[in-house]
C-alpha cells in the first residue's frame, strides 16, 4: 500500500464545526446517520474509537427480493481528536472474522486490510476535511461509495 497514485483521496468542506463533524466519525449512532452509499443504512455501528479499539459495521440494503449485508471490521491506530482519526478496514462475517476480498468477489489484488485517515481542519467556521483510504484504487466502486456517504454527511449540516 505504498502507491499513493492509486488511493482515494476524497476531499470535502462542511458547513459545521470541526467538533461536530469529529462526532459524526467517532460516535456510532451519529456515524451511523451518514455512512454508506446511497439507499444502505447502517444497523451496526460498534465502535470503540480509542487506540487499538476495535470497530465492526453493518452496511445494509433492503430490496424487494432480499437483503444485502456487507461487514466490516478493523481497529483504530491513531486517534487525535478532533483532528486526526486513522483506522484499518477489513470485509468479515457478521461475527468480525475477517474475509478475503476475493471471496466476497472482489477484484484480484484488492488487499485484506486497507487503512482509512481522516484529517480534519476548520477554517472559517467550516470543517475541511481530507479522507484517503489506502489500498482501494481512485476512481473504483468504493470511491463511489464514500462520495455518496459524503453527501449524506453534507446533508446533515445543510
Amino acid at each position: 500500500m505504498t502507491d499513493t497514485s492509486n488511493w482515494v483521496v476524497i476531499a470535502r468542506s462542511f458547513a459545521a464545526d470541526i467538533h461536530t463533524v469529529w462526532d459524526m466519525w467517532a460516535d456510532p449512532a451519529k456515524f451511523a446517520q451518514w455512512y454508506g452509499p446511497k439507499g444502505m443504512t447502517i444497523p451496526v455501528a460498534e465502535m470503540d474509537v480509542t487506540v487499538g479499539g476495535t470497530r465492526k459495521i453493518c452496511m445494509e440494503m433492503k430490496m424487494p427480493e432480499r437483503t444485502m449485508t456487507m461487514w466490516f471490521t478493523g481497529a483504530y491506530t491513531q486517534i487525535e481528536a478532533p483532528n486526526r482519526l486513522v483506522y484499518t478496514e477489513s470485509m468479515c462475517d457478521a461475527d468480525g472474522n475477517i474475509m478475503s476480498p476475493a471471496s466476497m468477489g472482489m477484484p484480484a489484488g484488492t488487499p485484506d486490510v486497507t487503512e482509512v485517515i481522516v484529517e480534519l481542519q476548520e477554517i472559517d467556521g467550516k470543517t475541511h476535511m481530507t479522507m484517503t483510504q489506502k489500498g482501494v484504487p481512485a476512481g473504483s466502486p468504493g470511491e463511489g461509495g464514500w462520495n455518496q456517504a459524503f453527501d449524506k454527511l453534507a446533508a446533515l449540516f445543510a
